[in-house]
C-alpha cells in the first residue's frame, strides 16, 4: 500500500512518525516542541492553536513527509477550540485541566440534577478538565466570548480542518466526541442541549465519522483521516483488544479496557469513552499514582524514584504489615475528594525505611487494582494488563503488579504509540478507500515490543497483600468502594 504518517500534538510538542503501511514499521520520525508563549498572561491553560501548527510545521520538515499517502491525527484531549461563524477563533483554546473550572463542573452538575442524570445522558459526570465545563466556566466569566462562539472544534478537529484547507465540513470522531460531555458512546448522538446548558446557545458541532472514514483530502491530494484523542490513538497503537486492560502510571493513574459497550455508571467513577475501532474504552482514574512515590521519596530524603525503587526491594511483599492508603490528592476511586492519606499497621520492626518505601509502591498499585476491580465489577473482561509510563520500569513496580493485579502484566518498550496509532488509523483509511481493507477490520499490524510478567506463584502472597490494604480502607473509609 505504501507509506503512512502518524502524527500526535501532545500538550508540549509534535510528534510524527512515518510508518509502513502493511507492517507498521516506523521508517522516520520527527519531533518539534509547541512555541513556549503564552496568551493571556501565561496562563497554561489558554494556548493559541497556531501554536501547534507550528510545532507540526517543524517537526515535518526535512522532507520527512515525502512519498506519504495519509496522515492520522492525534492530540490531547479535553482541548476546546471556539470558533466564530467565520471560522476564527474567539480565544485562546482552553486546554488541560484547571481548578478555575471545578465550580463550573460542579454548577453543571447540579444544573441537570445530579451525578446520575449525567451519567444517563452522555456516561460521565463533568470534571473540570471536560469540554463542556470549559464552555460552562466560558459563560460565566466571558460572557461575549461565549456569545461569539458559533463552532465548537477539539484539538485533533481544528488540526484536521487546518490540514484540510479549512472546508465547509468539520468532523471528529468517537473517541474525541465521547470525551466531551455533550456526546453519548452509548446512543452515538450529541446532546446540543446539554451544549445550551453549558454555554447559552446552540452552536454548529462536528461530524461524527467512522473509525475508517477519511475527513478529506488536502488541496494536494493527500488522505486525512478521521483522527482521534491522545489516549484511544495510543490504545491503538498499542494494538489493544478484547481482555486487555492499559493502566497508566503518571503523577495520577488511568485504568481504561475495552469493551464491547458504553458502560453507564452514576457514581461519576467510570467515564464511558469510545475507542478508535468501534469499541468502547470505559475508563477509571486515580488521583495519586506516581505522585505518591515521588512524595515517599522526599520523605525519605531520597533523589529519585530508582533509589526508592532499590530501597523497597529491601523490604518484603506486605512492607511487614505497613499499609498506604494513598489518597494524598484526596481521590476519584473511591470517591473521597476531601480525604488524606493514611499510613497504618506501624509497629517497632515495620519502622524502617525499605518497609514504607515498599508501602509506597503496595499502595499506588493496590488503589490502581481498586480501578481495576471497578471494571471488573461491571463485566470487563480483563486477562493481561499492559502498564505504561517510565514508573513501570522500576524493579519494584515489576516486582509487585502482576500479583497485586492477580494477571499477566505486560511492560511495553518506549514508544511513540499515540502517533503510531494515528498512523494506523492513516492506513486503515487508505486501505478502506482504495478497497484493499475492510472498514469494520483495521490493519494487523506488529504489536508492540514489550517485557511479559506472570504473577506465578507469587500470585497468592500478591494477594494477601491486596486483602491487607482493603482491610485497612475499609476500615478507615467504610464502604466508600461498594457499589
Amino acid at each position: 500500500m505504501g507509506i503512512v504518517a502518524g502524527l500526535d500534538s501532545a500538550p508540549d510538542f509534535t510528534r510524527i512518525v512515518v510508518c509502513d503501511s502493511d507492517t507498521g514499521a516506523v521508517l522516520r520520525q520527527g519531533y518539534a516542541p509547541h512555541p513556549v508563549e503564552s496568551p493571556n498572561g501565561g496562563r497554561p491553560s489558554d494556548v493559541d492553536p497556531q501554536a501547534w501548527l507550528l510545532s507540526l510545521g517543524e517537526a515535518a520538515g526535512g522532507g520527512l513527509l515525502e512519498g506519504v499517502q495519509a496522515i492520522g491525527v492525534s492530540a490531547q484531549q479535553n482541548a476546546v477550540v471556539p470558533l466564530d461563524a467565520q471560522g476564527g477563533t474567539v480565544r485562546p483554546a482552553m486546554v488541560g485541566g484547571d481548578k478555575r473550572t471545578q465550580v463550573a463542573a460542579a454548577d453543571l452538575v447540579d444544573a441537570l440534577g445530579g451525578r446520575e442524570a449525567w451519567a444517563q445522558a452522555v456516561g460521565c459526570v463533568p470534571q473540570a478538565a471536560q469540554p463542556v465545563t470549559k464552555l460552562r466556566w466560558l459563560a460565566r466569566t466571558e460572557p461575549e466570548n461565549a456569545q461569539r462562539t458559533a463552532i465548537l472544534l477539539q484539538a485533533h478537529d481544528w488540526l484536521v480542518w487546518q490540514l484540510l484547507g479549512r472546508p465547509v465540513r468539520r468532523t471528529t470522531d468517537r473517541g474525541g466526541a465521547s470525551g466531551t460531555g455533550y456526546w453519548s458512546a452509548a446512543t452515538g448522538a450529541y446532546r446540543p442541549d446539554l451544549v445550551e446548558l453549558a454555554l447559552g446557545h446552540q452552536v454548529m458541532l462536528p461530524e461524527v465519522i467512522g473509525p475508517a472514514d477519511a475527513a478529506g483530502r488536502t488541496p494536494e491530494g493527500l488522505l486525512i483521516s478521521v483522527g482521534t484523542g491522545e489516549t484511544m490513538a495510543a490504545a491503538f497503537g498499542l494494538g489493544i483488544g478484547l481482555g486487555d486492560a492499559v493502566v497508566s502510571l503518571g503523577a495520577s493513574g488511568s485504568v481504561m479496557a475495552v469493551h464491547p459497550e458504553a458502560l453507564v455508571d452514576g457514581s461519576g467513577m467510570i467515564t464511558a469513552l469510545a475507542d478508535a475501532t468501534g469499541m468502547h474504552l470505559p475508563v477509571v482514574t486515580t488521583l495519586n499514582a506516581v505522585r505518591t512515590l515521588r512524595g515517599t521519596a522526599e520523605l525519605l530524603g531520597l533523589p529519585d524514584l530508582e533509589s526508592l525503587s532499590d530501597l523497597a526491594m529491601k523490604s518484603t511483599p506486605g512492607s511487614h504489615g505497613l499499609v498506604l492508603l494513598p489518597y494524598l490528592e484526596g481521590e476519584r476511586t473511591p470517591n473521597l475528594p476531601h480525604t488524606a492519606g493514611t499510613l497504618a499497621g506501624l509497629r517497632r520492626e515495620s519502622m524502617k525505611p525499605e518497609h514504607l518505601a515498599r508501602a509506597a509502591f503496595e499502595g499506588m498499585l493496590c488503589g490502581l487494582a481498586d480501578a481495576l476491580d471497578v471494571l471488573r465489577g461491571r463485566g470487563v473482561e480483563v486477562r493481561r494488563v499492559f502498564l505504561l509510563g517510565p514508573a513501570a520500569e522500576l524493579p519494584a513496580v515489576q516486582a509487585a503488579a502482576p500479583s497485586l493485579f492477580g494477571t499477566q502484566v505486560v511492560v511495553p518498550q518506549p514508544a511513540d504509540y499515540a502517533a503510531i496509532g494515528a498512523a494506523r488509523q492513516a492506513a486503515w483509511a487508505l486501505g478502506a478507500s482504495q478497497g484493499t481493507l475492510d472498514a469494520r477490520m483495521p490493519p494487523a499490524w506488529q504489536g508492540a515490543v514489550a517485557q511479559v510478567l506472570e504473577p506465578g506463584e507469587e500470585l497468592a502472597v500478591g494477594q494477601a497483600v491486596r486483602q491487607q490494604f482493603v482491610s485497612v480502607r475499609e476500615q478507615t473509609h467504610p464502604g466508600a468502594l461498594r457499589p
